[in-house]
């Protein structure tokens, strides 16, 4: 089994981000996915053992865990996506994360 890919992403990136996440592991990732999503990390704390949000991401291709939690003060969200099997799907994995950091 494979460590998971962590980053840090652009709080306003985090929609996107999981919506390509989603395709790539052959899943929908809906507007009522986006509101769970969305109300999950509003309260979370990426200094807080227990506070991060985690938001399964099942596919035809691949069960992804995105674990997710806010930069206390700031606009990141701290990422950490496991079920990443595949040498494809942790590349791409770990491309959108840096494009997500970077725009």
């Amino acid at each position: 089994m494979t460590g998971p890919i962590t980053g840090w992403i652009m709080d306003r990136n985090l929609r996107g981000f999981l919506d390509l996440l989603s395709h790539h592991a052959g899943c929908a990732f809906d507007e009522t996915d986006w509101e769970t999503v969305e109300a999950g990390v509003q309260d979370t704390d990426d200094e807080a053992p227990d506070g991060r949000y985690s938001y399964p991401l099942v596919g035809t291709d691949a069960v992804l865990r995105a674990s997710l939690a806010r930069a206390v003060g700031g606009q990141e969200v701290s990422v950490r996506v496991t079920g990443a099997g595949t040498p494809e799907l942790r590349l791409r994995t770990d491309t959108l994360l840096s494009a997500s950091a970077a725009l």
